[in-house]
């Protein structure tokens, strides 16, 4: 009776459930009008009680009753079997995950360093150019007699005071919205014993 029944040939795909492969099998066949060789593929899930195949192997699957709902074929033999892989997928993946997060990890230490260095010029240029402007201001009154020497000239006290007064205000003004919507959003309810 074996002999009747039909058999196919494929590779197995997966093995991931309990007596189970899937087996894809290729079939070639010369199309109708262009004349031109199709291969198409069908996957089959066999049943295999020896739990002998694994991915890769070349198997011979035979038809048999229904055993379930979608499994109506029977792993026969292996015929050959798969190269196994030397390092697991998750290995390769995990190794692969590593790199990328040491690469996104030297990318942002560069951004970093380069907004650093931004920042260190920014200030650089901003000293420079607060001894310019008080040079400039020390001069003027020098030259003109009218002006008095022991007032500060009102540029001056402007250019200075904003330059020493920025930093800090930053610094309360993110501090003190955060603490307003809190209360905000909370108000005072009665404790209940």
């Amino acid at each position: 009776m074996a002999g009747q029944r039909k058999s196919l040939t494929g590779t197995v795909v997966s093995d991931k459930m309990e007596k189970t492969v899937v087996v894809l099998v290729e079939t070639t066949s010369r199309h109708p009008l262009y004349h031109k060789i199709v291969k198409r593929s069908k996957r089959f899930l066999a049943h295999d009680d020896r739990l002998n195949a694994k991915p890769g192997d070349l198997v011979r699957i035979m038809e048999t009753r229904p055993l379930s709902r979608h499994k109506r074929w029977r792993v026969a033999e292996i015929i050959q079997r798969g190269e196994e892989a030397e390092i697991a997928p998750q290995e390769i993946g995990a190794e692969y995950l590593e790199e990328r997060r040491e690469r996104q990890a030297e990318a942002a230490a560069a951004a970093r360093a380069s907004a650093a260095e931004a920042h260190i010029k920014a200030e650089a240029e901003a000293e420079a150019e607060e001894p310019e402007a008080s040079a400039a201001v020390a001069e003027a009154p020098a030259g003109e007699p009218t002006a008095e020497v022991g007032a500060p000239s009102e540029e001056v006290v402007e250019a200075e005071e904003p330059a020493e007064e920025e930093e800090p205000q930053a610094a309360v003004d993110a501090e003190e919205p955060a603490d307003t919507e809190e209360q905000e959003e909370r108000p005072e309810e009665p404790e209940e014993p």
